[in-house]
């Protein structure tokens, strides 16, 4: 273990000018003592690892040091390879880029390690589109990646509604969720327009061009990019903020949007079985919520408990699956939906073959 803590100190230093004892030691996930004492340890051994005091001090590395990726294990050299997708690649225009990264990688490793992406690719494969779906690559997306990567702000037009709205961004990070591309990005504050009939961006319905002084400037905001209708890579860079975490915000995002759809309530009585397949009927974070301080079962051996829905027609599909393991005590009108399905099936299952 302490043999991987160092190596891995090397690199986290090897890749920046200078980290503070804490920086490393949240890196490493040890104390501020030992990261200490491993820095001696590597002084000791050879690695030129020189410690700053002061207020800005911290460790760094001297003489233009390096290290070889000889000291891969064949598991850290297999995940190497894995940690690509080789689709999402192909969809923001780097598979090149990445096909010569993977070669030079392949040739810095040790002989007894060249058949790594061998064996990586012939034991997983990741598909990222869900089912039933033909995976389509936004015919933008590339020009984004490329804004992404630079720190360019973009022009951007997209639909909302019937409607199409302009809006300077700050792209942050692109997500992959079920084939879906998605750009996080902050909002400039030189103002939107809106043009088209519908619902625009300052509320008007009907058909309008309206500009939106500074609206939503500074905020983080998640956009669909086959809504996107053009983009324009502009010269100038912004200024990453280097606190903004993608996968924090993504999974906050992700979470608000489950939750706003979520505009009805079913109450429940589940058997045992139907607690536990609830949250694989329903949305996750509606049966999060609801199981969330389970009351004690009743007399029959259920529980009572509110749940979230999207809608009526939506609850009566998903909880359909859960069969005589829910019942359904109000709204009564979705009772009813369900006593009707209990009466056609008996009428269905009732039948004798003559």
């Amino acid at each position: 273990m302490r043999a991987a803590r160092l190596i891995k100190m090397v690199l986290l230093l090897q890749s920046r000018p200078t980290m503070t004892a804490s920086e490393l030691a949240r890196e490493l996930e040890v104390s501020e003592r030992t990261v200490t004492r491993d820095a001696q340890a590597l002084s000791e051994a050879g690695v030129p690892v020189y410690a700053e005091r002061g207020r800005a001090g911290g460790y760094r590395l001297v003489g233009g040091y390096r290290t070889r990726l000889t000291g891969l294990a064949r598991g850290e050299a297999e995940a190497l390879f894995l940690s690509g997708v080789p689709g999402a690649l192909r969809e923001m225009g780097l598979e090149d880029i990445a096909s010569a990264a993977r070669l030079k990688v392949s040739a810095a490793l040790l002989p007894s390690l060249r058949d790594a992406p061998r064996t990586a690719a012939q034991r997983f494969h990741l598909d990222a589109p869900a089912w039933f779906r033909e995976p389509a690559a936004p015919a933008l997306l590339p020009a984004i990646a490329d804004a992404v990567w630079d720190d360019r702000r973009v022009s951007a037009r997209y639909r909302r509604g019937e409607s199409e709205v302009v809006r300077e961004l700050e792209p942050y990070g692109l997500v992959l969720k079920a084939g879906v591309w998605y750009l996080c990005a902050r909002v400039c504050g030189t103002g939107t327009t809106s043009t088209g009939t519908g619902v625009t961006e300052s509320g008007a319905t009907g058909t309008a061009t309206t500009t939106a002084t500074g609206a939503g400037a500074g905020v983080f905001r998640t956009y669909r990019i086959d809504r996107f209708t053009g983009v324009d890579v502009m010269e100038d860079r912004f200024s990453r903020d280097e606190g903004f975490d993608l996968p924090g915000f993504w999974d906050e995002q992700a979470e608000r949007f489950a939750r706003s759809i979520l505009r009805a309530e079913v109450v429940l009585r589940l058997s045992a079985t139907g607690v536990r397949n609830l949250p694989h009927a329903v949305d996750p974070v509606a049966a999060r919520d609801a199981l969330a301080g389970v009351p004690e079962p009743d007399g029959t051996d259920r529980v009572t408990v509110t749940l979230r829905v999207e809608s009526e027609a939506v609850a009566h599909t998903q909880l359909a699956a859960l069969g005589p393991e829910a019942e359904v005590l109000s709204p009564a009108t979705l009772r009813e939906r369900f006593a009707a399905d209990a009466i056609r099936l008996t009428e269905v299952y009732g039948r004798r073959e003559r």
